[in-house]
C-alpha cells in the first residue's frame, strides 16, 4: 500500500505544488495517473521513489519511508523515468551490474520480454535507438518483479505495435501483491489497461476513482442534442452527433472515454468532485 498523509510538496516554500494530499493506493491494481505536461505527475512518482522529499507531510510505500533510501526499500521498488538512460554495457553486462539488487530478478522473464518487445539483444545497449531502449528497461523492469513499478510516460518513443506489446505485458505480470503506476499525457494509450484512474492539475488531484465506478456514475455516448435534465460533465461536437459525458441516472453500460473523461475533469472539477469524492 502507498500512503500519503497530509503531504506538501513545492520546489519552493513560497509556492507549493501539492498541499495536505492525503490519500491510500491499494496493491493489486493498475493505477493510470494522468495530467497535462507540468502537472505534477513526475513530482508524484519522484516523492513515491523518494528522490524528492515532502515539505510536510509523509509518503510510505508497505510501511517504509522513501526518503530513507533504504536497501530494503529500493530493491521493492523499480521506478521508469521519462527519459531513459542506458549505459555503453552490452544486455549480459547489464544484468549481472544491476539485476543482483533486485533479489526477485527472473533472467528467463528477462529475455522472454525482450523477445515479445521485439529488443536486439546484440550490441552495446547506447548504440539503440531511442524506442528500443525504451523496451529494454521496461523489459528489465518487470523481470526485476518489484512489488511496486513506477513508469512515468512509458509509451513515448514506442511505435503503435510496441505500445500494444507493452500492454500486453503489463497484464500478464499483474498480481494482487503489486502496484503499477503509470503516468502519462498520451491518455488514449491507457484506455482497456488501467483498473484505477487519478487526474492530478496544477497539483490538484482531481480524481482518484476505480473504472467501475466512474462506469456506474456515468454514461459516455454520442447523441443528437445535449440532454438537459441531467448534469452534463463534457460536451464535445463531433461529426455524427455531439459526444457527452452524462450523470449515469438510468444505469447505463457505456463504454468508457478515457480522453474525454480528462477534458471533463479537468473542465468541471467542482462537478468531479461532487461525484467522485476524494478518499
Amino acid at each position: 500500500m502507498i500512503r500519503f498523509n497530509n503531504l506538501s510538496f513545492g520546489y519552493s516554500r513560497k509556492k507549493l505544488l501539492y498541499k495536505n494530499l492525503t490519500l491510500s493506493i491499494e496493491s493489486g491494481s493498475i493505477y493510470g495517473l494522468l495530467g497535462k505536461n507540468g502537472a505534477g505527475k513526475s513530482t508524484l512518482l519522484k516523492n513515491m521513489v523518494g528522490t524528492l522529499f515532502p515539505v510536510e507531510g509523509s509518503v510510505t510505500i508497505n510501511g517504509m519511508e522513501p526518503k530513507s533510501r533504504k536497501p530494503s526499500f529500493l530493491q521493492t521498488i523499480y521506478y521508469i523515468a521519462e527519459d531513459v538512460y542506458v549505459p555503453a554495457l552490452t544486455i549480459k553486462q547489464y544484468q549481472n551490474l544491476f539485476a543482483p539488487f533486485y533479489p526477485l530478478f527472473n533472467k528467463d522473464n528477462f529475455y522472454k520480454y525482450l523477445l515479445e518487445m521485439e529488443v536486439s539483444v546484440d550490441g552495446k545497449l547506447n548504440k539503440l535507438s531511442f524506442g528500443q531502449q525504451k523496451k529494454f528497461v521496461i523489459a528489465f523492469a518487470l523481470a526485476c518483479n518489484t512489488r511496486v513499478l513506477l513508469m512515468d510516460e512509458p509509451t513515448n518513443g514506442l511505435d503503435i505495435p510496441s505500445k500494444a506489446q507493452f500492454r500486453k505485458l503489463i497484464a500478464s505480470v499483474m498480481n494482487e501483491d503489486r502496484i503499477i503506476f503509470i503516468s502519462t499525457h498520451q491518455i488514449r494509450d491507457l484506455e482497456n489497461m488501467i483498473d484505477k484512474v487519478m487526474i492530478v492539475d496544477n497539483g490538484n488531484l482531481l480524481l482518484h476513482s476505480s473504472i467501475a465506478d466512474i462506469a456506474e456514475k456515468l454514461c459516455f455516448k454520442t447523441v443528437a442534442a445535449i440532454p438537459t435534465n441531467v448534469k452534463v460533465l463534457y460536451a464535445e461536437k463531433m461529426l455524427r452527433g455531439t459526444s457527452v459525458i452524462i450523470e449515469n441516472v438510468d444505469g447505463e453500460d457505456s463504454a468508457l472515454n478515457l480522453e474525454h473523461l480528462f477534458n471533463g475533469i479537468t473542465e468541471n472539477p467542482t462537478m468531479a468532485k461532487q461525484l467522485f469524492p476524494i478518499k
